[in-house]
C-alpha cells in the first residue's frame, strides 16, 4: 500500500503540489494521470526522497522511502530512464545496482532476458535508443523483485510493441498482489490497463477512482440508432427534447434520451431499428472534461472548415 498525505511543494512562489493526498492499493494498477506541468513528477520525486515537501509525506507499507532497509527489494522506481552513466554497459549497469543491493549477478540475466535486451546487454547505454533505455531502467526496477513499483511515463520511447509488452508487464505484476502506480499521457493504453485513477490538477487531487467510475462521471453519453425511418424517429425524439447529429441517411447520434427511450419510442411510431446501442465517451474524453480548468497550457480548437 502507498500512502500519500498531505503532501506540498513549493519552488520559490511556485506551488507545484498542494496538499495532496491518496492511496494506491495493491494487487492493482493505478493510473497517476494529470495535465502537463499538475505535479506528478514531484509528487513521484517526493515519494522517493528526490524532492524534500514542505508538508506531508508518503509512506510504503506505513514507512517513508527513506526508512526501507532494502530500497531495491521492497520499492522498484524508474522516474528517468536517462540517468544512467553513458559509458557502462547495459548488462554493467545492472551488474552495479546488484552488487549495491547484495543481488546475486544472476539476476542480472534474468531482467535482461525479462526485458528483450539480452543480445545488447553489452553495448554501451550511450548507443541505446530511448526505448531501450526504458527496457534497461525497467530491468533495474525489476533487479529486486520490489512488492511496490513506481513508474513514471514507462512507454516514453517505446514502439507499438513495447508499449503492449509493457502494458502486460504491469498488469501481471499487479495480478500477483504487488502495487503499482504509473503515470502516463498515453490515455488509450491506461484505460486497457488500469483498475484505478489518481487524477490531479494544479497539484491538488481532483478525483480517485476507478476508471469506470471516472468515465461514467466525466464522459459524454448518447445512443447510435440506424433505423430505415431515421427521418421520423429523429423528429418524434426531438420533440421529445433529445438532441440529434445526423450521420448518414439512415444513422443519428442522439443526446438527451436513454436507448430504452429510443427503442420504447420506436416501437410505439411502428419504426423498424437495425440498430441501438448506447455509447460512451473515451477515458481520453473524461480526462479533458475533468481537467478542463486545470490546464497549464490550452490550445484553441481546430475547427474544420
Amino acid at each position: 500500500m502507498i500512502s500519500v498525505a498531505d503532501l506540498s511543494k513549493r519552488f520559490g512562489r511556485t506551488t507545484a503540489v498542494d496538499h495532496l493526498s491518496f492511496d494506491v492499493r495493491p494487487g492493482t494498477v493505478t493510473g497517476f494521470l494529470g495535465p502537463n506541468g499538475s505535479g506528478k513528477s514531484t509528487t513521484m520525486r517526493c515519494m522517493l526522497g528526490l524532492d524534500r515537501p514542505d508538508t506531508g509525506g508518503a509512506s510504503f507499507d506505513g514507512r517513508a522511502y527513506r526508512e526501507l532497509s532494502s530500497p531495491l527489494h521492497e520499492v522498484g522506481a524508474l522516474l528517468d530512464a536517462g540517468y544512467v552513466h553513458p559509458g557502462r554497459s547495459g548488462r554493467n549497469h545492472l551488474r552495479w545496482l546488484a552488487a549495491s543491493n547484495g543481488l546475486p549477478r544472476a539476476k542480472v540475466n534474468e531482467v535482461l532476458e525479462l526485458v528483450g535486451l539480452t543480445s545488447v546487454g553489452g553495448r554501451r547505454v550511450k548507443t541505446y535508443s530511448l526505448g531501450m533505455r526504458q527496457r534497461l531502467g525497467l530491468a533495474g526496477v525489476m533487479l529486486g523483485d520490489p512488492h511496490t513499483v513506481v513508474l513514471d511515463e514507462p512507454a516514453n520511447g517505446l514502439d507499438p510493441e513495447g508499449i503492449r509488452w509493457i502494458r502486460d508487464v504491469l498488469v501481471h505484476l499487479a495480478s500477483q498482489g504487488r502495487t503499482v502506480l504509473v503515470s502516463s499521457h498515453l490515455l488509450s493504453e491506461m484505460a486497457q490497463m488500469a483498475n484505478d485513477l489518481v487524477v490531479i490538477g494544479q497539484g491538488r487531487l481532483i478525483e480517485q477512482c476507478t476508471v469506470a467510475e471516472f468515465v461514467q462521471r466525466h464522459a459524454e453519453r448518447w445512443v447510435r440508432v440506424k433505423s430505415p425511418g431515421i427521418a421520423s424517429l429523429v423528429q418524434a425524439a426531438t420533440a421529445q427534447g433529445a438532441q440529434a447529429s445526423i450521420i448518414d441517411p439512415v444513422t443519428a447520434e442522439l443526446r438527451g434520451i436513454t436507448s430504452a427511450e429510443v427503442g420504447e419510442l420506436a416501437a410505439r411510431s411502428g419504426i423498424v431499428l437495425h440498430e441501438l446501442s448506447p455509447q460512451t465517451g473515451s477515458l481520453e474524453d473524461a480526462f479533458l472534461q475533468a481537467t478542463a480548468t486545470a490546464q497549464e497550457f490550452a490550445a484553441q480548437p481546430v475547427v474544420n472548415s
